[in-house]
């Protein structure tokens, strides 16, 4: 059987309609993702997004049956089979973590919440729970919707954290890179409710446009924006940078390239310095 890879993240790398599974170089051990968007719908759409075919829209109801059956056998192979030895690189053979990370925006799926009592279940029936994290992977645009923020509580109650996406502070950066024309103020406050609710942290996609970093007004905007946050003292666990290690599929692939680690490790040291920790994947 192939090896899993840090570069090859494809979701059908199981042969499941829902759950996939990857050598995590953020995670730093295997991740079993949960997909709830196969029709590859989502309602952003950023331009470092490594999915192909990518539509705006949301998720699809989701047959949970299917899920269920799909977690149990994935996690059966991982956790008493011979997964780890046959697919797995020495090194890298632990479990860390479920994570709702697919095709798109997973809490935009009307099942989403159904969902989170499906794994959690799951990961209890595999002795796990409170073992391996639980993972929301999310651009945050959704948290304030009800069958939404009602999820929250459960997941963080489960052993969950959300990995809330903030690549930008401004609005012309939030369209620009994420093609979204949402307020910052409005979704700097949804991370706040996120945060208070259940454990969080910003993730942070960092990268060259036609050969360029982010403009020093940008980064600016969000070195602030972090501040005015730990001013306001949010519970945030801190901020995931990283860079560019797989390629883009969308149209602006091209103009796009990865930073030199040392950009990325002296913007961490900036945000240290306002009192968050930082963790750095290249």
């Amino acid at each position: 059987m192939t090896k899993l890879t840090t570069q090859d993240h494809r979701r059908d790398s199981a042969g499941l309609t829902y759950v996939y599974a990857v050598v995590s170089r953020r995670a730093g051990g295997v991740s079993v993702g949960v997909n709830l968007n196969p029709n590859q719908a989502c309602n952003w759409r950023c331009a470092y997004c490594q999915v192909p075919g990518l539509v705006r829209g949301k998720g699809p109801a989701i047959d949970l049956e299917l899920l269920r059956s799909e977690l149990d056998q994935l996690l059966g192979e991982i956790v008493s089979g011979d997964f780890m030895a046959e697919r797995v690189p020495e090194g890298m053979r632990r479990l860390n973590d479920v994570a709702f990370s697919g095709n798109g925006e997973p809490t935009s799926s009307p099942d989403f919440a159904a969902a989170v009592e499906v794994v959690r279940a799951a990961v209890e029936a595999q002795g796990l729970l409170g073992r391996v994290k639980l993972v929301l992977i999310s651009n945050g645009s959704l948290i304030d919707q009800p069958r939404v923020f009602g999820a929250l509580a459960p997941f963080a109650a489960a052993g969950g954290e959300v990995w809330f996406k903030l690549d930008r502070a401004t609005k012309a950066g939030l369209r620009e890179v994420n093609d979204t024309a949402v307020d910052p103020a409005d979704h700097l406050a949804r991370l706040r409710r996120c945060a208070v609710v259940c454990p969080t942290w910003i993730q942070t996609c960092a990268f060259a446009r036609d050969g360029l970093p982010p403009s020093d007004s940008e980064r600016a905007a969000y070195l602030e924006a972090l501040a005015e946050l730990a001013r306001d003292g949010v519970p945030l666990r801190g901020v995931l940078l990283y860079g560019l290690a797989r390629e883009s599929h969308q149209p602006e692939a091209p103009r796009l390239s990865a930073l030199p680690g040392e950009w990325l490790e002296a913007l961490a040291e900036e945000v240290r310095g306002i009192g968050y920790e930082v963790k750095v994947s290249l």
